[in-house]
């Protein structure tokens, strides 16, 4: 729902949005969806968000760093699915890049097994092709990168 008059003052946008920042990270396309449907026009815009920014309430690699390990640790995302969601966010790919090292090569190799013993869990085997590829289609969905995946799913023989 879109204002036609702004309602706010820049002080309002301002607080309205710290508190929207302070509950959980968020990147400059969601607080500027946030301010659009409060009313505000482009320029304002811009400003609340130069002052969340040099406020530290808005800061891009924090909150690609809380995404990646955080849809990681709760969702089990590959890698390829949070780059995506990433970009869809309009990170810099800088940011990207430091997102993902939050993510541990041991522990995302962890997942990954477990992910595929819990898709295989109560299947007899996974010595057909058809089954092999089931099992790696579905990893792969969830972000997981080809190679790897089929590296792993092969290495059931």
């Amino acid at each position: 729902m879109q204002r036609s008059t702004q309602a706010y003052t820049f002080s309002q946008f301002c607080e309205k949005l710290r508190r929207y920042c302070a509950y959980q990270e968020r990147c400059h396309k969601e607080v500027r969806q946030k301010l659009i449907e409060l009313g505000a026009d482009a320029q304002m815009t811009g400003q609340v968000i130069v002052q969340l920014v040099e406020e530290n309430f808005l800061n891009e690699e924090r909150f690609a760093r809380a995404f990646a390990g955080g849809k990681f640790r709760q969702k089990q995302w590959g890698r390829n699915r949070i780059i995506r969601e990433l970009k869809l966010r309009n990170i810099s790919p800088y940011c990207i890049r430091m997102g993902l090292s939050e993510i541990p090569e041991q522990d995302y190799l962890e997942v990954l097994q477990s992910e595929m013993e819990k898709i295989t869990k109560g299947k007899k085997s996974i010595t057909s092709l058809t089954a092999r590829y089931k099992v790696a289609q579905r990893l792969i969905t969830k972000g997981f990168e080809p190679d790897l995946v089929w590296q792993m799913v092969r290495g059931g023989d």
